[in-house]
């Protein structure tokens, strides 16, 4: 009897020490452990208005750039410009040497002057044949004239027409000569107007106000016709080359307002303007192209290729449900959001439109206005899951 006693009081004992353990593993399971309620935050489906807003990364790019080169393969022999440098039209930038091209010059001015020489040589020939021929031909007359009355013979009068037919031909001969020397002066100087723009071509001029974006060559390299030796930029053509997301970038059109930061700049933003939207899309990042534009310069020029990003502000929409971006979840493959209703969760399918940058999302179906929606949850819900409504879960975005 005294063991049985003894087993029992063992028994109680441990049933005491176990019983609290048992309670507390309990408590701590149902309060803090897996079957613990999950923290949320709710939310109150409004109908409001938003104004949805493009972010995209693009460069800086310039809509013209004029790359300055010879016409002809040749060695450079200067060039006094270094990039950054400020140029103004009809500035030269550099030359190419011109080898024995003002030597040539020289030889056709000279060949040129000559000819027009000819041309007084010839033109005093004609004068001197004319005069010539009308003496010839007064003579011919007067012995016709004599040779009617019979007061001159025969012979002289055939004489003195050779003659006339002689200076004839000498003066045909002489304009001939003239023709000839008008057509060489005519040649030499072609010739020497086109080594005189060959000589020309070889001084490289800036067609812009503009700045040296690019110095590709060095003094004393060869360069041949289209290679570029300096680069210059038009300030007013810089833009933006941006590219926003095919998904998003629904109402994206030229004229639109935008901010525009560039990495050199800090955080401050610049006003721009969309100028187009290109025609062709990237098909590989699933991108929409589009050119933005400044509406001032800043003082300090952008570097060409400076990374830059742009925020496009699109047409406001009209009066809609609007929740957050985080209070849309996935299960079993569909979008949608878990209604709060007594406390107890279900699951809406939701069609979702256009969102701004503040993470506001309209939603199209599935939504009326005014439900209580979970819009943070600490884990990932079930319909069945116990649910603890609180003001904010730590990590959350304030």
């Amino acid at each position: 009897m005294k063991d049985f006693f003894s087993i029992n009081g063992k028994i109680i004992m441990l049933a005491g020490v176990l019983l609290p353990l048992f309670a507390l593993f309990a408590y701590v399971t149902l309060r803090s452990g897996p079957l613990a309620p999950i923290p949320v935050t709710l939310m109150t489906v409004e109908r409001r208005e938003i104004t949805p807003s493009l972010f995209g990364i693009g460069t800086v790019e310039a809509r013209y750039t004029h790359k300055i080169g010879p016409t002809l393969t040749g060695r450079l022999k200067q060039v006094d410009v270094q990039p950054g440098d400020q140029v103004k039209t009809g500035q030269i930038v550099g030359e190419m040497d011109s080898v024995d091209l003002d030597d040539r010059i020289n030889a056709q001015e000279a060949a040129f002057k000559r000819s027009e020489a000819n041309i007084i040589a010839a033109e005093a020939q004609i004068q001197e044949a004319s005069a010539r021929k009308n003496f010839a031909g007064s003579q011919v007359k007067r012995y016709d004239q004599l040779l009617t009355v019979r007061s001159g013979s025969k012979e002289i009068a055939e004489t003195k027409r050779q003659e006339f037919d002689i200076t004839r031909a000498a003066s045909s001969a002489a304009q001939a000569n003239l023709e000839v020397s008008r057509q060489e002066v005519i040649r030499l100087r072609a010739e020497r107007d086109g080594l005189v723009r060959q000589r020309a071509s070889l001084r490289l001029v800036s067609p812009v106000d503009g700045f040296i974006s690019r110095r590709d060559v060095d003094l004393g390299s060869t360069v041949v016709p289209g290679q570029s030796v300096v680069e210059v930029v038009e300030p007013s053509t810089i833009w933006i080359n941006v590219r926003f997301d095919q998904q998003r970038a629904m109402g994206l059109r030229a004229q639109l307002p935008a901010q525009i930061v560039l990495r050199s700049h800090g955080t401050k933003p610049l006003a721009g303007q969309v100028v187009r939207v290109e025609p062709m899309a990237d098909s590989v990042t699933e991108e929409v192209l589009a050119k933005v534009a400044f509406e001032q310069l800043p003082e300090r020029r952008p570097s060409i290729g400076e990374l830059a990003e742009v925020t496009v502000e699109l047409v406001a929409q009209k009066l809609m449900p609007v929740v957050l971006n985080a209070s849309l979840q996935r299960v079993d493959g569909h979008l949608g959001v878990w209604i709060v209703q007594d406390n107890h969760l279900s699951f809406s399918r939701v069609t979702i439109g256009a969102s701004d940058l503040e993470g506001r999302v309209q939603i199209l179906d599935g939504l009326d206005g005014g439900e209580r929606i979970v819009s943070y949850s600490r884990k990932a819900l079930q319909p069945k899951s116990r649910i603890k409504v609180v003001d904010r879960i730590i990590g959350q975005s304030p």
